[in-house]
């Protein structure tokens, strides 16, 4: 049994050592379970990295194509997030501003939305099953959400009728830093 502790202490030390100054980090399993065996941690992992541009501290940039969004730190650096993005059709770009932010929001699906799908709820009060997640920031003069997800395994996708879609973890570290207010930047 000593040697399987002396392992896996030896994999650790190397482990953080091989990543330099990157923290090494697990993912957080304490969340509840998000849908029968859907993972809980993001298939895209956050990190903090190089980014280049003249972006004020606190922007948010969604680059579409690569599914990442970005919160500018400064210093020439950012964190970055995989999302889940418009599905053709339904991909859009432009910069706008976090209007609000909700935590464990309601969910009403826009009449557009009702028309393409008459099958869907009404109203949805928030909770792990509403589609919004954990946490939503309203962007201002659009119909469309940053916003968590109660299905993690489309992160990375293009599945979406154009909000900015998040596991429910990489949104509530999001929603902590992010203000009201704060620039978004949706790039195609």
């Amino acid at each position: 049994m000593r040697w399987i502790v002396k392992i896996a202490s030896a994999l650790l030390l190397v482990l953080t050592a091989h990543s330099g100054a990157q923290a090494f980090a697990l993912p957080n399993f304490n969340l509840p379970s998000q849908s029968g065996d859907r993972p809980l941690a993001s298939p895209i992992p956050r990190e903090t990295v190089f980014f280049p541009g003249n972006y004020a501290p606190g922007t948010i940039v969604v680059n579409t194509s690569e599914r990442r969004l970005y919160l500018v730190i400064g210093n020439g650096q950012a964190l970055k997030y995989g999302v889940g993005v418009g599905r053709p059709g339904f991909a859009w770009a432009g910069v706008t501003h976090i209007a609000m932010k909700r935590e464990w929001p309601d969910w009403t699906p826009p009449p557009e939305m009702l028309k393409r799908r008459p099958d869907l709820p009404r109203h949805m009060v928030g909770g792990i099953e509403n589609p919004l997640g954990a946490r939503a920031m309203y962007l201002a003069g659009t119909m469309y959400r940053i916003h968590g997800s109660n299905e993690p395994d489309t992160i990375g996708q293009a599945v979406s009728s154009g909000c900015i879609r998040m596991t429910n973890d990489d949104v509530t570290d999001l929603y902590t830093r992010a203000r009201v207010g704060a620039t978004v930047v949706v790039l195609r």
